[in-house]
C-alpha cells in the first residue's frame, strides 16, 4: 500500500546570490506528490522532516525563510551538499 504524502515544500538557494533559502513550492495531497515527483525527476535530493514542512507550508511562496528556521534548513543543506559530494 502506497503511503499518502501529506505535505511537501521545496526550497531554492543559490550561494552568493540569495540572502536566504526561499520557498518555491508547497502543497498537500496531490500537489505534494507532484512536488516530490518533479524533484525526483530532476535529481533533487529529498529529506523528510514533518516539523519543518509545517513551518515552511505556513510561509508565502517566494518568501525567504525566517531566521528562526536557519538552523533547521542549514542541516538540510549540509545533507544535500553531502550527497552531492558523494556522487
Amino acid at each position: 500500500m502506497k503511503r499518502e504524502i501529506e505535505k511537501a515544500a521545496a526550497l531554492k538557494y543559490e550561494h552568493g546570490k540569495d540572502n536566504a533559502p526561499t520557498v518555491v513550492a508547497k502543497g498537500q495531497g496531490k500537489v505534494a506528490e507532484s512536488i516530490l515527483d518533479i524533484a525526483r525527476k530532476h535529481g533533487v535530493p529529498i529529506r523528510e522532516d514533518r516539523d519543518l514542512v509545517e513551518f515552511l507550508s505556513a510561509l508565502d511562496l517566494y518568501q525567504e525563510i525566517p531566521h528562526e528556521l536557519y538552523k533547521a534548513v542549514a542541516e538540510i543543506l549540509v545533507f544535500v551538499y553531502g550527497l552531492r559530494n558523494k556522487s
